[in-house]
């Protein structure tokens, strides 16, 4: 898939497990078709019931309050990123956020992947692109059309290689924008562009491997309760730490709002994770709950120092090294379900791009979270399908009902991806 990609050549990504037990049954309703790679889909909060969702090449897209797609974008920014490979990338068009005011002040928010800044040209020669996140508005005349002249560039983040970028962006229950980024690409945290010493993850003199947190209300977006404000050896913007991929995130509309992450690990597992003030989420000290050699990232030490660092709540094996009760080899995180089929209140719903590279496979997952406050998950058993499509990331709409977006290819080409409902199954 994309935006999942661990860095290590296609073919040994190739894998084959025993299919896992499935405990869920569930039917996916197809609510949109004929699209390519839709990658984030939000309600547009306005009370009109409309969703928007958008495509890696650039298009934001709009389905209306009787779920008809329209057919003209909302807003297309493809001439501003950089060209995308067919076969297989992990830049385009991210990440989309609502402003909470967006009724009154028509703001919303797009994260793209841009040609590298040209100041930057000399010093970054062999750098990839350049991660922008902006704020843009809707028309004032047509409420499905938004302004494309109107750009406010809140955030570049330089991108040494072409994966790990990570880019959800989302604002957080309290009114700040969130923005998680990838540990800067290549494979385990390791090369140009990377702290030599600890990697990325662990640099909080870097913004890759992080996840920030802006307050769009003031000049210097700092928020003043960030942290690590003040702090000398650490940049302002960081909420959180120690991420290698951050692929879909989501505040749960109910219950604590917390935030979960799905973070890409390397060959070996895969975690889902809490995001909390100043946590430290391990990358590369970890590899989800193992410690992890970036020299040597198949053979995990038996011991590290894992002080001051917060486990996943959720870990599983990752098919490209581990074959036994392997389940995927990139986590798509995704939502708390908060909808109207009580039996999954309070479940996590979420799920892994394929158990292949070569052939689509992807997985669905639901997890629960115990009385003794630890997490189990099952995998699902789709109604009619016995292979799923890659499965590129999950959203949510206003009334707490999750969706799947999923691709039939490894890149942003072809129109034939589609939008589904999570729904229980007879």
């Amino acid at each position: 898939m994309r935006l999942r990609f661990t860095g290590i050549a296609v073919a040994t990504i190739l894998a084959t497990a025993a299919p896992a037990l499935a405990q869920v049954k569930v039917k996916l309703q197809e609510v949109a078709g004929g699209l390519i790679h839709p990658l984030a889909m939000v309600s547009i909060p306005d009370g009109t019931g409309r969703m928007a969702f958008i495509e890696q090449h650039g298009q934001v897209r709009i389905i209306d309050s009787k779920g008809r797609l329209l057919p003209e974008p909302f807003i297309n920014i493809g001439p501003r990123m950089v060209t995308q490979h067919h076969f297989f990338d992990e830049r385009g068009l991210l990440g989309l956020a609502f402003h909470p005011n967006y009724r009154e002040n028509g703001k919303f928010y797009l994260a793209y992947s841009a040609p590298i800044r040209s100041s930057e040209l000399e010093r970054r020669l062999w750098w990839s692109h350049t991660n922008v996140v902006s704020e843009f508005q809707v028309s004032k005349t047509d409420p499905n059309k938004a302004d494309p002249t109107n750009e406010r560039v809140i955030s570049e983040l330089d991108q040494p290689q072409f994966n790990h970028n990570g880019h959800w962006i989302g604002f957080g229950p309290d009114g700040m924008l969130y923005i998680s980024t990838g540990d800067g690409g290549y494979a385990n945290d390791w090369g140009i562009g990377h702290n030599v010493a600890t990697g990325n993850g662990q640099d909080k003199r870097s913004l890759h491997g992080k996840m920030l947190r802006l307050d769009l209300s003031k000049p210097d977006l700092i928020p003043a309760d960030n942290p690590f404000v003040g702090q000398s050896d650490a940049l302002p913007q960081i909420w959180a730490l120690g991420l290698r991929n951050p692929w879909r995130c989501t505040f749960d509309p109910g219950g604590d709002r917390a935030l979960y992450c799905g973070d890409v690990q390397q060959n070996s597992f895969e975690e889902i994770s809490v995001i909390t003030r100043g946590a430290n989420l391990g990358w590369r000290r970890m590899e989800a709950d193992k410690c992890f050699d970036f020299a040597k990232p198949d053979n995990h030490p038996a011991t590290c120092d894992q002080a001051g660092l917060t486990p996943p709540i959720i870990v599983y094996n990752n098919c490209t090294a581990v074959k036994a009760d392997c389940k995927g080899i990139s986590v798509t995180g995704g939502h708390v379900y908060r909808g109207p089929h009580k039996a999954w209140e309070g479940k996590y719903i979420f799920g892994d791009w394929s158990k292949s590279f070569a052939t689509m496979d992807g997985q669905i997952f639901f997890g629960t979270k115990g009385a003794d406050g630890k997490w189990t998950m099952e995998v699902a058993a789709v109604e009619g399908m016995q292979t799923l499509p890659y499965i590129l990331a999950f959203a949510q709409d206003d009334k707490g009902e999750v969706y799947a977006l999923t691709s039939i290819a490894t890149g942003p080409v072809g129109g034939h991806d589609k939008i589904y409902r999570i729904v229980p199954a007879n």
